[in-house]
């Protein structure tokens, strides 16, 4: 696939991030897979939660002792900074969204995840004053118009838990959203890397935490295949994505990632397709192409 990039990009490195930004979107939207696929078995979502971190946290660790030694020394308040948005972005916004898939399916959910960046905006608007403009205003009325189209098409099919699963899963993003906004000024102190192996450590210790609080160790013995699949969404749905998103990000920029990412929620259409039995309807696709619209003006007006 690199040589094939290569070929349409000025640089190694621009189809490198390119590469990667491809790789972190597909390996995120196979999450909701492999969380869907180990619900069949007897396990909850703290206990799914708690095996994917606990496979999941050496590979931060490594990355975090490794790094250290030839990073600067990081200020009281970069570790703040950490510590909060890593329980924000990765521990409250993940474990919203696995409780949210024991409801809807995987498709509706990464729609739902998708919608980000346009709570980032009104977010925005509403905590910096930042003026929304009437193509912004048409972006959001696309994305939300095409987040009902597939509601309604996951309504028909099964009504049972739908709306809870779906204000979860919002809630998620809602979480994602506000950790962006304050990602920020941190990633740009301590770099992406390192913010990415201390922020993931802390959410995989915080998962960790909370099912020692809450369940028996017991619950831990769990099915080959459900340890299978939670060693799977580990490695290419956890630590493969994550460190290449930075990777493409250091590359190609955030905005040029972003719009990459868009791919994300039609790659979880279509892996649900394959892989769960998901209906595929003109409904759903139609849906998902008004969410991608409005979440690319969006994208396209930041990058003016």
């Amino acid at each position: 696939m690199y040589p094939l990039l290569a070929r349409f990009f000025s640089s190694h490195q621009q189809a490198l991030g390119v590469l990667f930004a491809l790789l972190a979107a597909i390996g995120f939207s196979a999450k909701a897979i492999f969380i869907k696929l180990a619900y069949v078995e007897p396990v909850d979502a703290v206990t799914l939660l708690a095996l994917r971190m606990v496979f999941s946290v050496p590979f931060f660790v490594f990355a975090m002792l490794h790094g250290r030694a030839q990073a600067t020394p990081m200020a009281r308040h970069d570790w703040l900074a950490v510590l909060l948005l890593g329980l924000m972005g990765y521990y409250l916004a993940s474990f919203l969204d696995f409780l949210g898939l024991q409801y809807i399916s995987a498709g509706l959910e990464r729609m739902i995840l998708f919608l980000y960046p346009t709570m980032v905006v009104l977010i925005s608007a509403l905590v910096f004053r930042a003026a929304i403009g009437r193509r912004v205003w048409f972006a959001l009325l696309l994305s939300y118009v095409g987040i009902g189209l597939v509601f309604v098409h996951d309504f028909h099919i099964t009504s049972d838990g739908l709306f809870m699963g779906s204000s979860l899963v919002f809630a998620s993003a809602l979480a994602y959203a506000i950790y962006l906004i304050g990602a920020g000024h941190t990633i740009a102190r301590i770099g992406s890397m390192r913010f990415t192996a201390y922020a993931m450590t802390v959410a995989c210790l915080a998962c960790i935490a909370q099912f020692l609080l809450t369940h028996p160790l017991d619950d831990l013995q769990q099915s080959t295949r459900v340890y299978g699949l939670s060693i799977g969404m580990a490695l290419f749905s956890t630590v493969m994505p994550a460190f290449a998103l930075s990777a493409a990000m250091r590359r190609i920029g955030s905005m040029q990632t972003s719009m990459i990412g868009a791919l994300g929620p039609v790659a979880t259409i279509y892996l649900a397709y394959v892989f769960l039995a998901e209906q595929l309807s003109l409904t759903q696709l139609a849906g998902s192409g008004l969410v991608l619209i409005g979440v690319m003006m969006i994208s396209m007006r930041k990058m003016e």
